[in-house]
């Protein structure tokens, strides 16, 4: 039996990046010690027929805390936002967990190595959404003098959630988590912390975001243990775009010393001309690779 497991999760219309995850997955030799599940937000049977024959399981994602039907109606994806907080109760039957969202591909198995080895003894395996050349978060609005309006994503979220403000204002310039790829042990005392703070969160403010919000919570109010792997084990494409290494024929971080990405994300999308290069796979952007040529190329997964 498998012990390790990684986990995903797409509805009919992200049928196409959750297809190309899987495909990244098993192209490497390793993953064949590793089981991968899916959960259904709303695939069709024909999607369903194709993941069948390539993953250990799929299950039905359901609406593990009750969320008010006006809020989702329609919108099945948004379970993501719930169920991944109790993947233990959908595949019980596995020591670790690794989610990794549908609109990311795994393009160095190193990466999927050190997520398993951080959940070690309890502890949450995940990335910070800051480190060199990465998007500024958090926005300030001079007014005068020394007197600024900062807005923070992670105190926008707890204002809008209801948090106690001494809680808000610890989150608010706390180095915001990506809660798109993260890893736990079944065992962990984290997902008691996710569950309870993703029922607060999801009492009072939005359900997209809540997630993240609640893991934020568990990390920096609830102090769980937590191993925080490099940007690469988790490259969000929309605070900086890659380099591309010709000669290796890989993505590469753009700066110094240039590592191999593990984990593409394309988390919020890579736009182009008003396309979503997650949603239209011709769309193709400026890259530059090592040798400082300029390249159009997509950020999805092939062959």
């Amino acid at each position: 039996m498998k012990s390790n497991v990684i986990v995903s999760l797409a509805d009919a219309n992200y049928f196409d990046l959750l297809n190309e995850l899987v495909d990244s997955i098993k192209s490497f030799k390793e993953s064949s010690d590793c089981a991968i599940c899916i959960l259904d937000a709303g695939l069709s049977k024909e999607q369903i027929k194709i993941l069948e024959e390539k993953v250990d399981e799929i299950k039905s994602a359901e609406w593990d805390i009750k969320v008010p039907e006006s809020k989702v109606k329609g919108k099945e994806w948004l379970k993501s936002q719930v169920s991944r907080a109790f993947l233990p109760k959908y595949f019980p039957n596995y020591e670790k967990y690794l989610w990794i969202d549908c609109d990311a591909w795994v393009q160095d198995w190193s990466s999927i190595e050190l997520y398993f080895k951080a959940c070690s003894n309890g502890k949450l395996g995940i990335t910070q959404t800051i480190g060199p050349g990465y998007r500024i978060m958090s926005k300030v609005k001079w007014i005068f003098g020394k007197l600024a309006l900062i807005k923070s994503q992670n105190f926008k979220h707890a204002i809008s959630s209801k948090i106690d403000i001494e809680k808000a204002r610890k989150l608010a310039f706390a180095p915001h988590i990506n809660i798109g790829v993260f890893s736990l042990e079944k065992k962990s005392s984290c997902w008691e912390s996710w569950q309870k703070n993703l029922k607060k969160t999801l009492s009072a403010g939005n359900i997209f975001g809540s997630e993240g919000l609640a893991i934020n919570m568990c990390v920096y109010i609830d102090d769980v243990e937590t191993e925080f792997l490099p940007l690469n084990c988790n490259w969000i494409a929309s605070n900086l775009l890659p380099k591309f290494d010709s000669e290796k024929n890989f993505f590469v971080e753009p700066y110094l010393p240039n590592y191999k990405i593990g984990i593409m994300h394309l988390a919020a999308g890579i736009w182009d001309d008003k396309k979503d290069m997650r949603i239209d796979k011709s769309v193709k952007v400026n890259i530059k690779t090592l040798d400082n040529k300029n390249i159009f190329k997509s950020l999805r997964y092939s062959i």
